[in-house]
């Protein structure tokens, strides 16, 4: 057991204050830095031919996907189920706001996600990148922008919400650190209320956006696991916060999994702020323990 590092922490005030996020006005920009898209050191000038270079670079994928695209639709059965599946999960979108004013251009949308698929081979469609991607497409004006920040961004946060990659690591870490500081809850997990941390896998695959109030929330959340404080991995650590939300029901009424789950999944209209500042205060309680080796490599 291990003492995770004073100088690698803040307090939960500190914290909470230090990372709820960027003001509207700036989040286009300033997202660019976050996920890579911009060094931080670059110049005005700088910036202007990188942005141009991501662009030819956009344009050049789509011309190859459009030379191979017949190659695929004959030889790789992958691509034609993968392709469906994407057209599919579009036209559930609701691409309106309450005025009816159109949100998404849903054809754009559905481009963007097909060369990703073609072009990454580290993170493969799945269902709820269709959500993840509209979140960029509403936030800058170009196609070329919202493919290379939502790649940036799977890299920075290092594929945590991908199945194959990084979510099954999360439920493990979620498990652990579950059993590590809340061992009463940790017993009824394992016992009537098995099942449940596996199945909240959703939460992760779409960073938890489906729990908040807003759009400017899920930014937000988002911004803070783009800026790695106060520590790798943050994403855990909100789920646990969720988790806690529900607790003290779950061992009252002892739940059963299914159950938990559906409580689970009642946790939406989330204040990302209120959120942030919960998982900030585990991890202040997280760092004043000795804690697992495998909890400090996983969070530093």
């Amino acid at each position: 057991m291990t003492t995770l590092s004073p100088e690698n922490s803040l307090s939960a005030r500190q914290s909470a204050s230090f990372i709820l996020g960027l003001h509207p006005t700036v989040r286009t920009e300033a997202w660019k830095f976050l996920t890579g898209y911009y060094s931080w050191q670059s110049s005005q000038d700088e910036r202007l031919t990188v942005d141009s270079t991501r662009r030819k670079n956009y344009e050049a994928l789509c011309q190859m996907y459009q030379k191979i695209q017949p190659l695929l639709e004959n030889l790789h059965r992958n691509f034609i189920e993968t392709r469906n599946s994407i057209t599919y999960d579009i036209k559930k979108l609701y691409d309106k706001d309450p005025l009816g004013n159109v949100l998404l251009d849903k054809k754009r949308l559905e481009k963007i996600l097909l060369l990703s698929y073609v072009c990454n081979t580290q993170a493969e469609y799945q269902q709820g990148f269709h959500e993840m991607v509209m979140i960029f497409q509403l936030m800058v004006e170009h196609d070329h922008e919202t493919f290379w920040l939502f790649q940036f961004f799977l890299q920075k946060t290092e594929h945590s919400c991908v199945i194959n990659i990084g979510v099954g690591k999360n439920l493990d870490m979620l498990n652990t650190l579950i059993n590590f500081l809340d061992p009463m809850f940790a017993e009824h997990l394992k016992g009537k209320g098995a099942g449940a941390v596996p199945s909240l896998f959703p939460w992760f695959c779409l960073c938890f956006q489906r729990a908040f109030k807003t759009f400017d929330d899920v930014w937000r959340l988002w911004e803070v696991l783009l800026t790695g404080k106060p520590c790798r991995n943050f994403q855990v650590l909100v789920a646990y916060s969720m988790l806690q939300m529900v607790r003290q029901q779950v061992l009252q009424e002892s739940m059963t999994g299914d159950d938990i789950l559906l409580a689970c999944n009642n946790l939406i209209d989330l204040d990302a702020d209120e959120l942030i500042s919960a998982a900030c205060i585990v991890y202040a309680e997280l760092i004043q323990k000795d804690v697992p080796q495998s909890l400090k490599d996983f969070f530093l």
